[in-house]
């Protein structure tokens, strides 16, 4: 079958997909967006966590015909999705967790690579969403397999919450499993990236 949907804010297809196909492979192997993780494929690690239609989701447990007309945000495009988000609501969540990015919203997104294959920025490549410099700052990169499905996990949360209490941290990051850290770090990265959305706003 044929799948139609967009990546990152542009529009894709995916020919030849066979229906027990995952839209995680569609992304890794089909389209070259190697940043979602295959290491479990059961959704319990989170480590290939995107976004879709803004609700993160173990992208091995979707099958890629389900995402046909739909929109999908892989950590390759977290920094363009990131700035569409602060244009658009600035200071980047609600209190109340009533706004955030609307569907109608993300399909007039569109991220700014010069190839639509590997996601590769065009005229920034260094630039990085909030979340992910946090992480970098704070130290809670270690091998960084699990990194882009706790930012895209994050990322949903403060957008939602602009600041989360560690208990609302530890919940939305309680589908990500880490194999090197004690996760400390992780969470001063998350309460890090918070306390900066705060002071812009």
């Amino acid at each position: 079958m044929r799948v139609n949907f967009t990546v990152n804010g542009r529009q894709q297809e995916a020919d030849d997909v066979w229906e027990g196909e995952s839209l995680l492979y569609v992304l890794r192997e089909r389209m070259g967006l190697p940043g979602s993780k295959n290491a479990c494929e059961q959704g319990e690690c989170g480590s290939c966590t995107v976004r879709l239609d803004g609700v993160p989701v173990c992208s091995c447990l979707v099958a890629a015909g389900q995402v046909e007309g739909r929109e999908v945000v892989t950590v390759e495009g977290l920094a363009d999705y990131s700035q569409h988000r602060e244009d658009a609501h600035p200071g980047g969540a609600c209190g109340t967790g009533g706004c955030g990015t609307s569907l109608d919203s993300a399909k007039k997104w569109q991220a700014k690579p010069a190839d639509s294959q590997t996601g590769e920025a065009g005229s920034d490549p260094l630039a990085l969403s909030p979340i992910q410099q946090a992480f970098i700052d704070a130290g809670a990169v270690q091998c960084g397999f699990c990194t882009p499905g706790l930012l895209i996990a994050a990322d949903e949360l403060l957008e939602r919450q602009s600041d989360p209490s560690d208990q609302d941290i530890r919940e939305a990051l309680s589908g990500n499993l880490c194999r090197c850290t004690g996760y400390e770090k992780i969470l001063d990265a998350v309460r890090l990236a918070a306390a900066r959305q705060g002071e812009a706003v």
